[in-house]
């Protein structure tokens, strides 16, 4: 009976772990690094054939992303899942497949220029369609027995549509530990979900620690107020509001607000503005999110759905779906909100609205969720002057800024607050995860002030849940940072357009044999002036 950590361990993403009991073998989600990679995970150290089984905590990449890769590798056994997450999870699985591919089409073309062979996707489509018929719904509060000797329950934990932790039930030799996983656990008082749901005893608990070092603010903010504040300065000097956002979940938030803003005229003089769309998986989330079961749902949120009024529609919604939709939107000079993934600005449409909005000052970029260590929304978040899209420098001049305590992730004090609700038997050991460096170890302090034994393990610690002891206990290992290619500074568009007018006169020179002496007098002399001036 042992559990060993592999991804998450200090980081935010790639959320990753292999528990064992009585010759069983499965993984608690399997999710893809995003950002930069600050610590060596280890690889699974068994082969994808050889794992029975996978639990999902929720549908986002960095918990499901390498999924279709454990497929394609050789896993055929069950993933067990809500069954909202279990539809979130196809066609966002789908759409990193899309992304794959493409990245590896792209390399390819160069590639073959160069001589060397054809790049292959990490997955594509044929392994998340092999993926999906592995899926198996199951709804909260369900009891349901995966292997011989292991029983799983999942509870809502208010982080995504569908998301949940996890109580698992592990029997070997006689005796049963109970190992709680938490998964994301979600911030409180957030719009369409429910609020997580408190577990009261474990053995082992899990827990993950985005949030662990930090709190959103003593007293939760008027997201209305605030979002239409920000609306509202930016249209009135003629901006446009650019709002990174991941595709499932904080889109649907951002749609939840707005329609209030415009259903209470918060927005003076710009009338029917318009709202953009531009990513076409938020467009396929949105729709799970308003045909799912209302169970999943808040109070809030079925209260005006009992209404008849759909809470994340209104007049002047636009969704682009075809690229040259999405060039449209930058055409298009009227004020407006634009809303595209991701929401870290690592990849997606959202890049290009960045390139057509960060070196305007009237514009406004607002983010509105957490920005991982190493990606581009960390960066402008904490005041890059400049940045690098597309081969091409862009000077910051647009406004940056966040909307406060906007988070799908508990904070320090929800975190723990969720911990102490296990008051019929308090764990004998808690593992702390998915949290970068600083975060995860603070957070396992602060558990440790308040009573409970607490460690943040590092990639490849294996611990004996029977014996209650540590196997391998790992120090982390960081990766090597590569050193940042030298690349000349690119040149002032001013002087090169005063370089190429020099190349064309030089050439006019050489083709002005045969020309009136008089005239080429002349022209010697005016340029002989421009270059005095030039050295002057």
């Amino acid at each position: 009976m042992k559990i060993t950590f592999l991804g998450a361990a200090h980081e935010v993403t790639g959320s990753c772990t292999l528990v064992e009991c009585g010759g069983v073998r499965f993984i608690v989600d399997c999710g893809m690094e995003q950002g930069q990679d600050m610590f060596v995970n280890q690889s699974l150290p068994v082969s994808p054939g050889e794992v029975d089984f996978a639990l999902l905590t929720h549908a986002h990449i960095d918990h499901s992303g390498l999924l279709p890769l454990l497929v394609k590798n050789g896993f055929s056994g069950a993933v067990y899942a809500t069954a909202a997450t279990c539809s979130l999870a196809d066609i966002m699985l789908r759409d990193s497949a899309h992304i794959q591919m493409s990245e590896a089409e792209y390399k390819t073309r160069k590639a073959q220029r160069a001589g060397r062979p054809p790049v292959e996707p990490l997955y594509d489509l044929g392994d998340v369609e092999a993926l999906v018929k592995l899926l198996r719904p199951c709804a909260y509060g369900e009891a349901v027995q995966p292997a011989e000797g292991v029983a799983v329950r999942f509870t809502d934990i208010g982080h995504l549509l569908g998301s949940a932790c996890i109580e698992i039930w592990l029997s070997e030799g006689g005796e049963t530990k109970k190992l709680v996983f938490s998964g994301d656990i979600g911030n409180t008082r957030q719009p369409i979900l429910r609020d997580p749901q408190r577990i009261d005893s474990a053995d082992y608990v899990v827990v993950e620690s985005t949030y662990g070092d930090r709190t959103h603010g003593a007293e939760r903010p008027d997201y209305i107020s605030l979002l239409a504040g920000a609306i509202q300065r930016t249209f009135d000097r003629g901006g446009n509001v650019v709002i990174p956002a991941f595709a499932v979940g904080r889109t649907q938030e951002m749609l939840y607000f707005i329609r209030e803003i415009k259903e209470r005229g918060l927005i003076r003089g710009h009338d029917g503005f318009k709202v953009y769309v531009d990513s076409p998986l938020a467009i396929e989330a949105t729709s799970v999110f308003l045909q799912c079961d209302t169970s999943f749902l808040d109070d809030e949120a079925r209260a005006i759905l009992a209404r008849g009024v759909n809470p994340l529609y209104f007049d002047g919604l636009e969704t682009s779906v075809s690229a040259e939709e999405s060039k449209a939107i930058n055409a298009d000079t009227e004020p407006k909100v634009i809303i595209s993934a991701s929401g870290m600005c690592d990849a997606g449409r959202i890049r290009h609205h960045l390139k057509h909005n960060l070196w305007r000052s009237e514009s406004l970029i607002l983010f509105v969720g957490y920005q991982a260590e190493g990606t581009l929304g960390r960066a402008l978040y904490e005041g890059a002057k400049e940045v690098r899209l597309f081969g091409e420098d862009v000077a910051v001049r647009a406004e940056v800024t966040y909307l406060p305590g906007v988070s799908g992730h508990a904070d320090k004090n929800g975190l723990l607050d969720w911990m102490l609700g296990f008051t019929g038997r308090r764990p004998v050991q808690v593992f702390v995860n998915h949290g970068d460096d600083t975060a995860c170890t603070a957070f396992a302090e602060t558990l440790k002030e308040h009573g409970f034994e607490a460690m943040a393990p590092y990639s490849g610690t294996e611990y004996d849940l029977a014996a209650g002891a540590f196997v391998t206990l790992t120090e982390g290992v960081r990766v090597k940072p590569k050193e940042a290619a030298k690349r000349p500074k690119p040149m002032n568009e001013h002087l090169a357009a005063l370089i190429a007018a020099a190349e064309r006169l030089l050439e006019a020179a050489r083709g002005a044999e045969g020309r009136p002496n008089k005239l080429l007098r002349g022209w010697t002399e005016r340029i002989n002036k421009i270059t005095k001036d030039m050295k002057g």
